[in-house]
């Protein structure tokens, strides 16, 4: 758990969606990469609308929805106190408003427990409590190893969605039983978007969104390719023209019509 706020020399200032945002993260700490630009490019979201954001970190997804959706209402829910901070200080940096919550995702503060969002956004940890092996930084192992059932992340995000809202996640690959029958019965619509670093390897994440009480078929969608040809080979870039669209254009991945 990281209660302190970070000191500059702990920190890396780091652009994402080609430079629109300058993000500040721990050197040795929970760093976003591509997850979290992946999640905030699913959220179908319109201006005006509002969003949460379970597990915010330093704010990455949040941030990259904003700068992709102008005029959005949006709350983060942070565990860590350091990294709360962090995200506040972020959306300050890059001008944009995101009201942060240093919290419990299991016991919210009131001000949210009262409040329905148009939109809940997560990247919950992706091992489980007693899988592999513990990261050496405890901020980092906090954000990546669950304490938290996948189960209750779902529960509590329904809660905060209104009728008809929409939940984006994303998650290991492995774990998509998991995530699916925790949504039984409680969220339809569903649409699965695997995500394959290249084409014809196995996903190593997925996409998930649902509406609440949505009574849509489910849809598994063809794999998002992140990287061309069948191996790295070299130096240089080689991400698929999709996948520059989504991490460095701001584009959106569209699972679903609006």
């Amino acid at each position: 758990m990281r209660s302190e706020p970070f000191s500059e020399a702990e920190l890396t200032r780091d652009g994402f969606l080609g430079g629109r945002l300058v993000v500040a993260q721990p050197r040795d700490g929970y760093r976003a990469a591509m997850d979290p630009v992946l999640l905030a490019a699913a959220v179908p979201a319109r201006a005006g609308d509002s969003v949460l954001e379970l597990g915010c970190g330093a704010g990455v997804a949040s941030l990259c929805l904003a700068s992709r959706v102008p005029g959005l209402a949006l709350h983060g829910v942070e565990l860590q106190p350091g990294y709360g901070a962090l995200a506040r200080a972020n959306a300050a940096a890059n001008g944009i408003d995101l009201a942060v919550s240093v919290a419990d995702i299991a016991a919210l503060p009131e001000e949210l427990r009262g409040r329905s969002f148009d939109h809940v956004l997560a990247n919950p940890p992706y091992y489980p409590k007693d899988g592999g092996t513990a990261a050496r930084d405890a901020g980092r192992e906090r954000a990546l190893r669950e304490a938290l059932p996948l189960s209750e992340w779902v529960s509590v995000a329904l809660r905060r969605l209104r009728p008809g809202g929409g939940l984006t996640m994303i998650q290991a690959a492995e774990r998509l039983p998991e995530l699916v029958a925790a949504l039984e019965g409680r969220a339809g619509s569903l649409v699965v978007l695997p995500i394959s670093p290249r084409d014809g390897r196995p996903a190593g994440r997925v996409i998930v969104f649902c509406r609440k009480g949505g009574r849509g078929a489910f849809r598994l969608l063809a794999p998002f390719i992140l990287h061309a040809g069948p191996a790295h080979l070299g130096d240089g870039d080689d991400q698929t023209e999709a996948a520059r669209a989504v991490l460095r254009e701001a584009g959106a991945l569209v699972l679903q019509s609006r």
